[in-house]
């Protein structure tokens, strides 16, 4: 992997330091980057968040909901587990979490009105059931879209490391199969300075593999695989500084100035993939800080910490998120799988089994171990969902694959939380015996969203400006009580 040398400098830099860049170093994207100095009214829980993002749509039925009373050809064919919290069961395949319930709560009555994957991301990932006047449902980020959740708490929240962004997105964009890129993690109407920090760890490879690479791969269709094999590498960008340009010599802004030039002109020499948006200003930080290049080089890991979290994209992203909210960043949502990886259409109970829910059981639990052993789970709320569940009655796609799968349900899924703010070894909602509907205490995005607000201590009368620095409310829901600690 080629090294990327970045300079060093603070969020807090004047305009007048800016450097407009849109793409700089090996995927690391930065948007309109800057620091935050307001201040939140209320005391907070949580002081950070990892919002765990599953790309296609959890199976409720096969991970955090089972419903083994029911008939066949709605139970299939995974068996519930007891967990450690009396009467909470959820499914074999996540043993890991099982033994940690006490530690983590279920929301099993999350609901929205469509079955759309891309809306279903942007609904999901803006925290609103209702699009957008305008939205048309396109595979591309607007200026018009409502704004992200990783856009709106990273704006609201003060910063607590002013050399990071207040939020990233890792390893990768979601971006569709077709190449368009899914809509609803920018900063839409609060304009492209606030856009998240995309951290493009995961080159785009063929669309057609899915799961988490290397060891956990599979193929979009299994009866139309891929003709190569998936050649996906993670490349965590190695952030270091140019042999020679100490922090003594980084006091000069000239010096700092002409060392970026110099790096730019050799990464575009090299034909780096990258792209520089003249519209857009950057603030360039060097991330000269050890505990700071350490949180990317995740491949690095020692052996013992790689086997926790497993040498894979989706242990990798996880421990890269643990590492930067222990380094100071306020939100850092993890894309596990692009391409919808979760979108189990057809050999659900073998890709499920063999290549989604290990891996993901396996991260989670060290990254709830990390987080709990260095005192971090308190102040680091974690919230885990997809952008729809799937359906109730499994079906069976014969041109694609083998055996049989769920479609995509918006009416019900189950979303997973722990740490800052929420309790422990708890389930709030209900879906019918069928896992098709809420049966008890519907939830929408807006009250999930005002649930994460809350537990971060963003004041309910809090606002966002757009670009014309017209102000928008926050919350548009209220936080599920029964969640709450």
């Amino acid at each position: 992997m080629t090294q990327t040398s970045l300079a060093s400098h603070p969020w807090s830099v004047s305009r007048r330091a800016a450097l407009r860049a849109g793409v700089l170093g090996l995927g690391l994207d930065l948007g309109r980057l800057r620091a935050w100095s307001g201040e939140t009214a209320s005391p907070r829980k949580a002081t950070s968040c990892i919002y765990i993002f599953l790309s296609g749509g959890l199976a409720q039925h096969e991970s955090f909901d089972l419903k083994p009373a029911a008939p066949a050809e709605i139970r299939g064919e995974f068996q519930p587990i007891a967990t450690s919290t009396p009467g909470l069961e959820i499914s074999e395949h996540l043993p890991g979490l099982a033994e940690r319930s006490e530690q983590w709560s279920l929301l099993r009555s999350l609901t929205h009105p469509t079955n759309d994957h891309t809306l279903g991301h942007y609904l999901m990932l803006t925290g609103r059931s209702v699009a957008n006047p305008g939205f048309r449902g396109e595979r591309k980020a607007e200026s018009t879209d409502w704004p992200s959740l990783a856009s709106t708490i990273g704006a609201a929240l003060p910063a607590r490391n002013r050399t990071l962004p207040p939020a990233i997105v890792l390893p990768e964009r979601l971006v569709h199969w077709s190449g368009g890129v899914i809509p609803g993690a920018y900063g839409g109407q609060m304009g492209r300075q606030r856009d998240p920090f995309f951290i493009e760890a995961s080159p785009y490879g063929n669309p057609f593999w899915r799961g988490a690479y290397p060891e956990y791969t599979f193929p979009n269709e299994s009866k139309k695989p891929p003709a190569s094999p998936d050649a996906r590498v993670y490349q965590a960008p190695e952030i270091t500084l140019a042999p020679g340009l100490t922090s003594g010599r980084l006091v000069d802004r000239l010096a700092l100035l002409h060392e970026i030039d110099r790096q730019r002109a050799q990464l575009e020499q090299a034909a780096v993939q990258s792209r520089y948006d003249d519209q857009r200003e950057a603030v360039v930080s060097l991330l000269a800080d050890p505990s700071v290049r350490q949180a990317f080089d995740v491949t690095s890991a020692d052996d013992e910490t790689q086997r926790r979290y497993g040498r894979n994209s989706f242990g990798w992203s996880l421990l890269m998120a643990f590492r930067l909210v222990a380094a100071g960043v306020n939100l850092v949502q993890v894309n596990l799988g692009s391409n919808e990886t979760w979108d189990t259409h057809g050999d659900a109970f073998p890709r499920l089994k063999d290549k989604l829910l290990p891996p993901t059981d396996r991260a989670l639990c060290a990254l709830l171990d990390d987080l709990r052993t260095t005192g971090l789970l308190d102040s680091t709320l974690l919230v885990m969902a997809g952008e729809f569940g799937r359906t109730p009655k499994i079906s069976l796609l014969p041109e694609s694959y083998y055996a049989a799968g769920r479609d995509h349900w918006g009416a019900v899924q189950s979303v997973w939380l722990a740490g800052g703010g929420v309790k422990g070894g708890h389930v709030t909602g209900a879906s019918d015996a069928q896992g098709a509907y809420p049966a008890r205490d519907p939830q929408r995005p807006e009250n999930l969203a005002a649930t994460m607000y809350h537990c971060l201590g963003i004041d309910p009368s809090a606002v966002w400006h757009d670009e014309l620095n017209r102000p928008h409310p926050i919350y548009h829901g209220e936080p599920i009580r029964d969640l709450l600690s």
